[in-house]
């Protein structure tokens, strides 16, 4: 497959496993992820990873909410060395674009993952904003899209054509909920896919038999049914 997988995460001992056995191409965090890991020490962090990988990608979020500040932040991170992208909300929590600090951040040649986005307007505002001589990374939610009941697909077929004149624009398909979204974000075009660990393990079963695959299924039913003890009488 040509589409890129990235590992969603911010365990470093996994992300690690997940480079040493070259099962991903790249690494994304967010601050959710990184407080349900435990994590206090936000650069300490991110120093460790990028020590620990330092020539794939992996993407550190912003966390402040004013863009004067949120600009501040990601000339910190991009400072941190390694293949790092900065990661800007696509709005702040007001609903206000980050537009013009994406546009201001890609002049200045750091490399950024736009995120957060859905919707054709954010895609096409920030085509517009990044400076095509600077990588970035545009991460729309097809996941989330697909929560609310829309198909993604066409959508994210479309933003591929969006960005299609910047070489150095990667569409991104995030939040999947199934190992299927990675064949569809293919044959979308998509250049990268998300995934947690749990989903990049599934690969495995790509191919699988599904007359052995029903079997098995049979059989932890009926392993799990013993094991608790049940009994109709």
């Amino acid at each position: 497959m040509k589409i890129k997988l990235f590992l969603d995460g911010a365990e470093i001992a996994q992300m690690k496993a997940a480079y040493d056995a070259r099962q991903v191409k790249g690494f994304t965090t967010n601050p959710t992820l990184m407080r349900k890991a435990g994590i206090s020490d936000y650069e300490a962090f991110a120093r460790g990873a990028i020590e620990a990988i330092p020539d794939l990608p992996i993407s550190f979020e912003v966390f402040s909410d004013d863009f004067a500040t949120m600009e501040k932040e990601a000339r910190k991170i991009a400072s941190w060395g390694g293949d790092t992208y900065v990661k800007i909300p696509i709005t702040n929590t007001k609903g206000e674009s980050a537009c013009p600090l994406v546009k201001r951040l890609s002049n200045d040649g750091i490399a950024l993952n736009i995120t957060a986005m859905m919707t054709t307007v954010q895609v096409r505002e920030v085509a517009a904003a990044i400076n095509p001589e600077s990588r970035a990374i545009v991460s729309v939610f097809a996941g989330r899209i697909a929560d609310t009941g829309v198909d993604p697909v066409p959508l994210m077929t479309e933003y591929v054509k969006i960005l299609a004149d910047n070489p150095n624009a990667e569409l991104l398909w995030a939040s999947p909920r199934e190992l299927l979204n990675l064949f569809q974000a293919e044959q979308c075009g998509c250049h990268i896919i998300t995934a947690t660990k749990d989903l990049v393990n599934k690969i495995a079963l790509v191919g699988k038999d599904l007359t052995a695959y029903s079997l098995e299924t049979v059989k932890m039913f009926y392993d799990d049914a013993c094991a608790a003890g049940f009994k109709i009488v």
